[in-house]
């Protein structure tokens, strides 16, 4: 792909697919609106460089730096680019205008995947000439580390754009998946929504603290699903397979999802009683330290499964 890509949105998302192209080799250039993310998002994506270096993860630093340019136009973000990924604020008019702005800046084959994590395509991008050259590509935060983007076309979106998409992400080291058709929140937060949903209601309902909920998953279903996902989960969890697992476990599975009928949204006292245990165990003020703390095990995580690859 000659060219060059552009990243609209300097935040965390924004400066996170910075690194997961420039960190493959292609020509980056950051656009944000807002100057005080222009001035530090180099700083910001410096201090993850040398994370992922300490981790293993990249060699040079500088040479992947060079790479990225920050624009004070997104005129000039735009002119020029082969690919763009919007990664601006996630509110439907905010995406609407940005996609108006940038869509007469595109040239003849570019392409649009918005890092969107629930809004589908067409709510913003409909009244677009050349709105078949749009999609989501969602990604999981921070993209850098976890690989997986979510490929999401509205119906009026072109083979070509989704093809080139999906080769793009490919190239650059991310595991792209295809969403069909679109759905609200895609693949990946409505499976996320279907714990999230039974674990606010199991503490809700007094079954357990969150830390008992929170280790079931770190301790339990996560170290699977840290190289595999459900269905091969199910498939290798009975002596015959998927369908003798059903066979198995189906009445039971279709219980648990009988009584779960009446989803309520969490209550403003459900909410504090959550907020009121994590902040117990995690104060406010170092819940930056736990987010590093987070990112430096999934790079660890990341140098594993990179080495099992070779």
């Amino acid at each position: 792909m000659s060219g060059h890509i552009a990243i609209v949105g300097g935040g965390l998302v924004g400066s996170g697919w910075s690194i997961v192209f420039a960190r493959a080799g292609e020509v980056v250039r950051i656009y944000d609106a807002d100057s005080k993310i222009r001035n530090n998002v180099l700083d910001v994506i410096q201090g993850q460089l040398k994370d992922l270096k300490s981790s293993g993860l990249v060699d040079n630093v500088d040479a992947i730096l060079n790479r990225i340019e920050v624009c004070s136009t997104l005129q000039y973000a735009i002119g020029g680019a082969t690919y763009v990924q919007e990664s601006v604020f996630e509110q439907t008019d905010v995406k609407t205008e940005i996609s108006a702005a940038l869509s007469p800046m595109l040239g003849d084959d570019a392409v649009v995947g918005s890092s969107t994590s629930g809004i589908p395509a067409s709510a913003f991008t409909e009244g677009l000439p050349n709105r078949d050259r749009f999609l989501v590509a969602h990604p999981v935060n921070p993209p850098y580390l976890a690989p997986i983007v979510e490929v999401v076309p509205t119906s009026w979106t072109n083979a070509a754009a989704v093809d080139k998409t999906m080769a793009l992400m490919k190239k650059v080291g991310q595991s792209p998946v295809l969403v069909r058709r679109e759905i609200e929140g895609f693949l990946l937060n409505r499976l996320q929504g279907a714990l999230l949903r039974e674990a606010w209601a199991l503490f809700e309902d007094g079954y357990a603290s969150i830390e008992d909920i929170d280790k079931t998953v770190s301790e339990g279903l996560g170290l699977r699903w840290s190289f595999m996902g459900p269905f091969e989960t199910i498939d290798l969890n009975a002596p015959g397979g998927v369908k003798d697992y059903a066979e198995r476990l189906g009445p039971l599975y279709h219980s648990i999802d009988a009584s779960r009928q009446d989803p309520q949204p969490w209550s403003a006292e459900l909410i504090d009683a959550v907020q009121a245990e994590r902040r117990a165990v995690l104060h406010d003020s170092d819940l930056s330290g736990r987010r590093a703390w987070r990112d430096r095990r999934l790079m660890a995580l990341a140098a594993h499964k990179t080495a099992l690859k070779d």
